[in-house]
């Protein structure tokens, strides 16, 4: 593998440990269930399962593209959440939205092995950029809650340029005005379908960020560099 003259991210499971979020749906519950006798924590919070099982795939490419914003989708999954409980009721369902909001907020944590990457390629001058999708307001909040925002050079969301990974077209955006050649570029991602699938689409080192060391599928594609640690880049980023 070439030395790395330009770094490309992905944002959740990459950079963005979401192993806490689940607990802020448990905490939403169990406050709602506190707030109204006729709740149940653990009976809310099965529904809110059941529902996004169901719910999820109808809104993730339209939610990947723009065209629902993260609070329309939070909102609605909280209100089919009551209704599978047998409460329709708007202000409760605004309300388990609101208190699972700033719970969520407070969820957000970089991954141990990140602050040491962002150091060594600002060390090596090694350029980064982010490309993640998502709504905007979704991937914004989560953004401004790491206070990462200034470290990239480039950092594209797929919500707001309407074109989403694996399309190659995403990180030709992202990667417009750099000056490495494709493969100088690693992309770096947790997603086998998105992240590798889309990095090679679009001509650049595709890096699977493996933390759970799982077999790849075999219908899944094959990266150039399978790493289990974001800390297994620093030593290549000055070549």
């Amino acid at each position: 593998m070439r030395p790395i003259r330009a770094l490309c991210l992905d944002l959740d499971d990459t950079l963005l440990d979401s192993s806490r979020f689940r607990e802020s749906v448990v905490r939403t519950c169990e406050r709602l269930a506190a707030s109204h006798s006729a709740l149940d924590a653990a009976r809310l919070l099965e529904a809110n399962g059941r529902v996004w099982q169901g719910y999820w795939p109808e809104v993730e490419e339209r939610w990947n593209l723009g065209e629902l914003d993260g609070a329309a989708v939070g909102r609605e999954a909280w209100r089919r959440t009551l209704r599978a409980y047998g409460r329709d009721d708007d202000s409760l369902a605004r309300l388990a939205f609101e208190t699972h909001s700033e719970l969520a907020r407070e969820s957000h944590r970089l991954y141990d092995d990140v602050r040491g990457l962002f150091t060594s390629a600002k060390r090596a001058r090694v350029p980064l950029v982010l490309v993640t999708n998502g709504a905007s307001d979704t991937q914004r909040e989560k953004l401004a809650a790491l206070g990462i925002e200034d470290v990239f050079q480039s950092l594209v969301i797929s919500g707001e340029v309407r074109v989403a990974k694996p399309d190659p077209r995403v990180f030709a955006l992202a990667l417009r005005g750099l000056g490495p050649a494709s493969d100088e570029i690693c992309h770096v991602g947790d997603n086998p379908e998105t992240d590798v699938a889309g990095a090679r689409a679009a001509g650049l080192t595709a890096v699977w960020l493996n933390r759970r060391r799982r077999a790849l599928r075999e219908s899944e594609p094959r990266p150039d560099l399978e790493i289990h640690s974001l800390a297994s880049l620093v030593e290549r980023l000055i070549g």
